[in-house]
C-alpha cells in the first residue's frame, strides 16, 4: 500500500489555506506552487531573480525532506504576473534545470499576493534521476 506524506515548510500560509508544501505519494513526490518568500521570517525581496532563487531553495528543501532531488524532477511550472520577468530568471532555473530537462510550462496569471512575481511548482518521481539528452530510444 502506497504511504502518502504531507511535507509542511512552516509558512503560514499553508496553516492559513489548509495546504502541504509537498506531498510524498510513493515515488511521487507533488510540490506545491511556490513563492520567494523566506520561511523564516516570512520576507519576500522585491527582485524577481532573488525571488526566483528563494523559491529554488524553498523547493530543494522540500525536495530533500521527500529523499529525492532536482535531478529527479520530470515537470515544473513556472507562474508570473509579468511575461518581461521570465527571461531575466532563465540563468537561476537553469542552474537547477539545465542539466535535468524537466517538461516546462510558463504561464502568466494573477498571483496570491501583489509582492509575489513568481511562483514555481515542480513534480518528482523519486529515484528516475533524470539528467542529458535522451538516448533516441
Amino acid at each position: 500500500m502506497t504511504q502518502r506524506r504531507a511535507i509542511l515548510s512552516g509558512s503560514v500560509f499553508e496553516e492559513r489555506i489548509g495546504y502541504a508544501r509537498a506531498v510524498v505519494d510513493g515515488d511521487w513526490i507533488h510540490v506545491s506552487g511556490t513563492t520567494g518568500f523566506d520561511y523564516t521570517d516570512m520576507t519576500i525581496s522585491e527582485d524577481v531573480v532573488e525571488q526566483a532563487e528563494q523559491c529554488l531553495r524553498n523547493i530543494g528543501a522540500a525536495l530533500e525532506e521527500a529523499g529525492s532531488s532536482f535531478a529527479d524532477v520530470v515537470r515544473v511550472r513556472y507562474l508570473l504576473p509579468e511575461r518581461e520577468d521570465f527571461e531575466p530568471c532563465w540563468p537561476v532555473l537553469r542552474k537547477c534545470f539545465g542539466e535535468v530537462r524537466p517538461a516546462a510550462t510558463m504561464l502568466v496569471c494573477g498571483l496570491a499576493d501583489p509582492r509575489m512575481k513568481i511562483e514555481i511548482e515542480v513534480y518528482a518521481r523519486r529515484g528516475s534521476g533524470g539528467g542529458g539528452r535522451s538516448s533516441g530510444h
